[in-house]
C-alpha cells in the first residue's frame, strides 16, 4: 500500500516538471514546510493535477470522499484504491473517470521482519537521483452539508507488488501506480495505464 510518500521539491520543479501552474498561494505555505515527508492518516492537502485541469496543479486532501459519505471520517478507508477492484467498489466507481497525477519523489514502506510486524525496517522506495514522478490517482469532490463547503480529494491507486516490493512491502506484496513520464498525458485523457517501477530502488532509513 501507499500510506506515507515524500515530496522534496520545490515548487519551480513541480510547474517545470509537469509543465503546470500552480493556482493559488497555498503552494507557499506547503514549499515552506521543513519535514517533506507526508502521512496520509493525517489527511494533508497535496498536490495533485487532475484530467480536466492538466495546466494547473491544485490540492486536494489525501483519502478520497464519495459524493454519498455522511462526513469526513471516511477517508481513513480510501487512502489507496486497488486498481483490480476500482469499478467495482462504491467509494470509487463513481470516481473512476477522475483521473490524476500526485507527484512525489519517494514513498516509505515497512519490511517484517518477523511474521507478526512486532519488528520491521523502514525503507525509502525512489528512482536514482530522487526523480519526481508520478502516481496514478482518482478525485472527487465532496460537500459538506452543514457548511456548503466542498473538498477535494484523491486516493493513490495500488497494484500488485514487483519483485522489489515483494521483498520490501512482504506481508502485503501492494505497490503504487507509478505513471512512465511520457505516459502521463495518456492517463489523464485516456485513463490507459504504463507503468514505470522497473527502475525503482530501496533504501533501508
Amino acid at each position: 500500500m501507499c500510506f506515507v510518500y515524500r515530496l522534496d521539491k520545490s515548487a519551480n520543479a513541480l510547474e517545470e516538471r509537469f509543465e503546470a501552474e500552480f493556482i493559488h498561494q497555498q503552494a507557499n505555505i506547503f514549499f515552506d514546510n521543513p519535514n517533506p515527508i507526508y502521512n496520509g492518516f493525517i489527511n494533508p492537502k497535496m498536490p495533485v493535477i487532475t484530467h480536466s485541469k492538466p495546466r494547473n496543479i491544485q490540492f486536494f486532501e489525501w483519502g478520497l470522499i464519495p459524493k454519498w459519505a455522511k462526513d469526513k471520517s471516511f477517508q481513513k478507508n480510501t487512502l489507496n484504491a486497488r486498481i483490480e477492484t476500482l469499478s467495482e467498489k462504491p467509494s470509487f466507481r463513481d470516481s473512476v473517470n477522475h483521473r490524476c497525477l500526485i507527484p512525489s519523489d519517494g514513498f516509505i514502506e515497512w519490511r517484517w521482519l518477523d511474521e507478526k510486524g512486532k519488528n520491521k525496517q523502514k525503507y525509502l522506495v525512489h528512482f536514482e537521483n530522487d526523480l519526481l514522478y508520478a502516481f496514478a490517482g482518482i478525485w472527487s469532490v465532496w460537500e459538506d452539508k452543514p457548511t456548503g463547503k466542498l473538498i477535494p480529494t484523491f486516493s493513490i491507486i495500488t497494484t500488485e507488488a514487483n519483485e522489489l516490493m515483494s521483498f520490501v512491502h512482504n506481508n502485503k506484496k501492494r505497490m503504487p501506480v507509478i505513471i512512465k513520464p511520457e505516459f502521463e498525458k495518456d492517463w489523464l485523457e485516456t485513463g490507459n495505464i504504463t507503468m514505470w517501477n522497473d527502475d525503482l530502488k530501496a533504501t533501508a532509513i
